[in-house]
């Protein structure tokens, strides 16, 4: 009996030492894998080829098909882009981090039907329509961007801001609405008169 309760004492201490390899080496093979790291793409979601296009591997993209993005597009880590009724990066942009692009939204028809939103068919209140944002703009982190936008070229959106709408070319939009708030000119202006020589390179898509 004696020799059974040692026998047994010794399987449970050499099971519980392998388990504990195995849960390390799963540990490090978990952190790998979601360690969050950029990635570098030479074709788009159309399988077009592209340069400079990086996406955080942990953004989440719904609808990738819809998502066209250009050349040198940087789209940073956690965000949410859903793309089902196409969305449209234009060359040079920076998403930043935890970003929400959605081309549709239900949540204010869900409200209006309750428990009998999935009993119909047409939805009032349900929104989609595309979203556009032009070459070279920014969008700052926890800013959400809704159906049916267009931001021009040379825009800053700000951090924590909520865009709908169309915005001009080298807007600065800010706000829960956002709103038109500067234009990137003026800052602009500030180093361009200090190096004329980058008047040539100044928003130049070619």
């Amino acid at each position: 009996m004696q020799f059974f309760l040692i026998l047994n004492q010794k399987t449970n201490k050499l099971m519980s030492n392998i388990w504990d390899k195995i849960s390390y080496r799963l540990a490090k093979l978990n952190l790998f894998i979601y360690k969050p790291r950029m990635l570098s793409y030479n074709r788009n979601f159309q399988k077009e080829k592209v340069v400079g296009l990086r996406i955080g591997n942990t953004t989440f993209v719904d609808s990738p098909k819809n998502l066209i993005t250009e050349d040198f597009v940087y789209i940073g880590h956690h965000n949410f882009i859903e793309a089902s009724n196409t969305i449209k990066i234009g060359k040079g942009c920076q998403i930043t981090s935890f970003v929400s692009l959605t081309s549709h939204s239900s949540h204010q028809s869900i409200r209006l039907y309750g428990s009998h939103y999935t009993k119909v068919s047409e939805h009032i209140g349900y929104e989609k329509g595309p979203i556009e944002i032009g070459a070279f703009s920014f969008v700052g982190p926890f800013s959400v961007i809704m159906p049916n936008t267009k931001i021009g070229k040379g825009c800053v959106i700000a951090a924590h801001s909520y865009v709908k709408g169309e915005f001009p070319d080298y807007s600065i939009i800010s706000g829960n609405p956002a709103k038109i708030v500067g234009d990137t000119r003026e800052k602009d202006e500030v180093y361009l008169e200090s190096h004329p020589e980058l008047q040539k390179y100044y928003m130049s898509e070619q």
